[in-house]
């Protein structure tokens, strides 16, 4: 994948890991179209602003209208409310499904005849260490991101034939307001993230992992469940 070429599309570009990424691919040279709910809070010079709310589908289809030129898109835009599956919010449970997995699934259904049309590109899909560890207490969040992760593997195999690459990045905390809460020397900056998963991205390959707490997770997804 030729990042210096593209034309990308970040979702969830107006903060956190999305704007770590929108910002590096316009130095890498690329043509970025940095996408928000709120295009109003897109304070980054160089990027084109787009609206966009990934569980609607009129959203959806505008922003690909607009982004017709598309060669490279990152699925980073999410949610994160807490719930927990057996007595959390069913509301809340849903708005993760929605966001993780049906509004991944509705931009990439967009965006991959667009991508093929331009003379085929990449997904890069921004998933978690929890698409593979469930903890109780981030059920809502961990069963969406596994969703996610099955997502992806199942899109990469039907989008390859087409010359539309798809890699998933896992990651655990970083450095943003989401895991705000997390004490800062169990956080990765996530600057080093947008650049490790740029890099891997522009070598073709299909799985990145960011950090030694994720990587520890996966050489451990052979051991007998927990409880």
């Amino acid at each position: 994948m030729d990042i210096e070429n593209s034309v990308a599309l970040v979702t969830g570009a107006n903060r956190g890991l999305g704007r770590r990424f929108a910002a590096q691919l316009v130095e890498r040279g690329a043509k970025v179209y940095a996408a928000a709910r709120r295009p109003d809070t897109i304070d980054l010079p160089g990027v084109i602003p787009v609206q966009l709310d990934i569980t609607d589908a009129a959203s959806v289809a505008r922003a690909a209208e607009i982004a017709a030129d598309a060669t490279l898109v990152v699925n980073n835009a999410g949610t994160s409310t807490g719930a927990t599956l057996l007595d959390g919010d069913l509301d809340q449970i849903r708005l993760e499904m929605e966001t993780h997995y049906f509004g991944t699934l509705a931009v990439t259904r967009a965006f991959a005849p667009v991508i093929e049309r331009n003379g085929g590109g990449a997904f890069l899909n921004v998933l978690s260490v929890l698409s593979w560890a469930h903890p109780a207490g981030l059920g809502a969040y961990s069963s969406a991101k596994a969703a996610e992760w099955a997502l992806t593997d199942a899109v990469r195999e039907h989008l390859a034939p087409r010359g539309v690459q798809v890699s998933a990045l896992h990651v655990g905390w970083m450095d943003t307001d989401m895991a705000s809460s997390i004490p800062a020397e169990q956080k990765t900056d996530p600057a080093v993230v947008a650049e490790l998963a740029l890099d891997a991205v522009a070598k073709g390959q299909p799985e990145i992992v960011a950090d030694e707490f994720t990587r520890t997770v996966k050489r451990n997804l052979s051991s007998a469940p927990r409880g």
